[in-house]
């Protein structure tokens, strides 16, 4: 679990693509800071993505990232001296500033927009997955790359929503330097999927073919009028 507040920007240093298994190990480095409490297995969020640590020194790790995790974000277009977002996994201790992430990528984003707002930049977003605009609300939270940012404006006709960086979160996340046709990792605000899940299990259709919600409340009324008449 995350937070979506990108502690530090890391490079890609090495690349290993496994001919073997299709998978790649990525090497990442100038990442020191968030190394001195490390240890084999923890959870680090690149790009928005959990992964694994395999091994590590003092400033870089090493993890390995499966052909399906490349086909699903943007892992699969990084090269040497790529920039990436980093995040450890929360501890009993982090403060929650962004909102809870998994680091499991729905879907990528292509940037449609990049547009200077005074010292903001406003972005605009279209999903590969369209599916994912149901989860996607203004002023509700979206994960871009591993950072947790607020939706300003969703179009979902065309199919694309909005965020804007301020001047302190440009310095701080990879999105800031990514242009017109770049791609972001996107993760949803998991409590949509949990509410839009619970909603349709009560409306789900019954035995009578009718809503479950719809067929508990005939039941209940058919169970008072026998009452009434015994």
């Amino acid at each position: 679990m995350f937070t979506g507040i990108v502690e530090i920007i890391g490079d890609v240093s090495e690349l290993n693509h496994q001919a073997e298994d299709g998978g790649t190990t990525l090497t990442i480095s100038n990442a020191s800071e968030i190394l001195a409490d490390c240890h084999l297995g923890d959870s680090i969020s690149i790009n928005g993505t959990c992964l694994t640590v395999t091994s590590f020194d003092e400033s870089s790790f090493k993890v390995g990232v499966a052909p399906e995790t490349l086909r699903r974000t943007n892992l699969g277009s990084l090269k040497q001296h790529s920039r990436v977002n980093l995040e450890r996994a929360v501890s009993a201790t982090t403060r929650m500033g962004g909102h809870f992430v998994q680091g499991h990528v729905d879907t990528i984003a292509t940037i449609l927009k990049k547009q200077p707002d005074g010292n903001a930049i406003t972005f605009r977003f279209q999903p590969r997955d369209k599916a994912v605009l149901r989860y996607v609300v203004e002023k509700g939270y979206v994960t871009l790359d591993g950072a947790s940012l607020t939706v300003t404006k969703v179009d979902d006709e065309e199919g694309w929503w909005e965020v804007m960086l301020i001047s302190y979160t440009q310095e701080k996340i990879v999105t800031a330097s990514k242009t017109l046709g770049d791609e972001v990792n996107v993760e949803v605000d998991q409590i949509g999927k949990y509410v839009e899940k619970a909603v349709e299990g009560y409306f789900s259709k019954g035995s009578s073919g009718e809503p479950v919600i719809l067929q508990k409340m005939v039941e209940r009324i058919v169970e008072a009028k026998l009452a009434q008449t015994k």
